[in-house]
């Protein structure tokens, strides 16, 4: 098929045209198309973030600083958030914790291990987990996991009791609605994703990496190591990363799980609340500066969130100028 290049009548006869002249119409309509696409996501970007600080403008004006401390009481007029944010960072800690190990292990047992022929179905089931919508995980949490798991978290409880360290993070009193188990079932919706972000890095390693390792004597836990983790470390630091600004945002699930109580404690077996879960539970009767707040806790959340990604993508862009440089 011919090329049909666009020729300025005004140009020197036997002159090249200009690249852009030279390049088809449709090469150049669709990467206007893109460049409008991208503006458009930054667009609405902006618009979010402004939007959402002008509706919870009566929060930080009537609170300042005071928005960080633990006193939430709509009856009071006081709305410090300090609790709702101690619950995101402990549920996504948790989630994180539990996740990664797992997720890497079967990144690595899924390219470096098992045979394709018996990967790709794996690689499908964690890809199905991945889609389960969350209402789907917060329902199963809360009336199956729940009730199983409370009773081995009054198990331990009453075991560790007294205990130095260990009493004051998982001893009595205990419940099925808690921040852990927040936490487990965030490790269950991530871990899917960390996986599949994992696996696609891993298998960017050059064969000839692996190869020479092999022929240097190594094992295939010396190679992962020596060949496959130093290629890889940065994609998966990124994927790690995609995963906590993941847990940190999930809402229903948490809600439905998390326990809904705004308290500042270290045990991890009793209720809590978090940031998305209080917003989805009482945006419905919430008026004036209580609802200024709740718009004020999702700015946050937003924040945390996009310095979450900036941090994955700093860590991915790094690890690439290295292995460039290298």
């Amino acid at each position: 098929m011919s090329t049909i290049t666009e020729v300025d009548p005004a140009a020197p006869a036997g002159s090249t045209p200009p690249l852009e002249q030279r390049r088809p119409l449709g090469d150049r309509a669709f990467a206007i198309v893109a460049l409008a696409s991208g503006l458009l996501v930054l667009v609405i970007l902006v618009w979010i973030a402004v939007s959402t600080s002008q509706q919870a403008a009566p929060w930080f004006s009537a609170e300042g600083w005071k928005i960080f401390t633990n006193n939430w009481n709509p009856t009071a007029n006081d709305f410090g958030a300090l609790a709702f944010i101690y619950g995101t960072a402990v549920t996504a800690l948790i989630a994180v914790i539990m996740a990664v190990p797992v997720s890497v292990g079967i990144a690595l047992l899924l390219t470096e291990v098992v045979p394709y022929r018996w990967s790709r179905p794996i690689v499908y089931v964690i890809d199905l987990l991945a889609v389960i919508p969350s209402v789907v995980w917060g329902l199963w949490g809360i009336l199956v996991f729940a009730p199983w798991i409370q009773h081995i978290y009054a198990h331990i409880g009453n075991v560790v009791q007294g205990v130095w360290l260990f009493g004051p993070l998982f001893g009595p009193p205990t419940s099925g609605a808690s921040f852990f188990t927040a936490g487990i079932i965030l490790a269950f919706m991530i871990t899917p994703i960390v996986t599949s972000l994992s696996r696609e890095v891993i298998a960017t390693v050059p064969a000839i990496d692996k190869e020479g390792a092999y022929a240097l004597g190594a094992t295939r836990w010396e190679m992962i190591t020596g060949a496959v983790w130093p290629h890889s470390q940065g994609g998966v630091v990124g994927a790690v990363l995609l995963g906590l600004g993941r847990a940190m945002g999930e809402t229903i699930a948490a809600a439905l799980v998390i326990g809904s109580s705004p308290v500042i404690t270290s045990h991890l077996f009793a209720p809590g609340y978090n940031m998305p879960a209080v917003i989805a539970n009482q945006f419905g009767e919430a008026t004036g500066t209580w609802r200024a707040a709740l718009f004020g806790i999702g700015v946050l959340l937003f924040v945390l969130t996009i310095i979450i990604n900036v941090l994955a993508r700093g860590v991915v862009e790094r690890n690439a100028r290295q292995k460039r440089g290298a």
